[in-house]
């Protein structure tokens, strides 16, 4: 069994007509009701609806979750395909899987990629230290490898990896930290207990595209 998890605030999810039947979603709606929607209160970002599921579904979380945004295509372009390998078989999760095709690194501070975002006017620095700090207990890492977009693929036998009350921890952090979900979309891999970035395809760069990007491809290329 799969799970389909689907934080929307005002996005089309008209997509989901195409998704296989198989796949369960739970289409939670944090903007304008939606029928078969499961309202939330604006809060949190995606992490809060994430934590939301993971805490009140626990017991009984599908085999393999899919946790999306509400347009998930502007960081997985593949979701369809994807989507459909997994139900399919054709593709396994053997603990998580990050969704996407950038690949990006970011400084504790969030100084490389957090300050100088358009969506930050403010230049604000990302909290990365008390948060993950509060969040593990442990000293902080300088630096933080992940998937843009904060889309991934979960076993539930990887989420039970932690108690139920850890998650309610971090569905509290989420909540009381302004800027907690951004710091989540950088160690999501790690609040499930892996590291899902791997060293190898980054290969000592700071950003990798894992498809074809018109805009940075030279004329002699294209």
């Amino acid at each position: 069994m799969i799970d389909l998890v689907v934080a929307r605030y005002a996005e089309d999810v008209s997509w989901m007509g195409n998704i296989p039947a198989a796949v369960r979603v739970h289409l939670y709606n944090k903007g304008k009701t939606l029928p078969g929607g499961i309202d939330l209160p604006n809060a949190g970002r995606e992490a809060h609806t994430y934590l939301h599921h993971i805490v009140t579904q626990y017991e009984h979380l599908a085999d393999l979750t899919v946790f999306c945004q509400g347009k998930p295509f502007d960081h997985a372009h593949d979701f369809h395909r994807v989507l459909r390998d997994l139900n399919s078989g054709a593709r396994a999760v053997e603990n998580f899987l990050w969704l996407g095709f950038l690949i990006d690194t970011d400084d504790k501070n969030g100084r490389r990629l957090f300050v100088p975002w358009s969506k930050n006017p403010g230049r604000c620095e990302l909290p990365m230290e008390e948060f993950y700090t509060a969040l593990f207990g442990q000293e902080c890492p300088e630096g933080f490898r992940f998937y843009a977009g904060a889309q991934f693929a979960v076993t539930s036998a990887c989420i039970r990896g932690r108690p139920r009350s850890f998650y309610e921890r971090v569905l509290e952090l989420a909540l009381r930290m302004e800027l907690a979900p951004h710091c989540l979309e950088r160690v999501w891999d790690r609040v499930f207990g892996v590291t899902g970035a791997a060293d190898e395809i980054l290969d000592g760069k700071e950003t990798v595209y894992l498809k074809p990007i018109k805009r940075l491809i030279a004329p002699s290329e294209s």
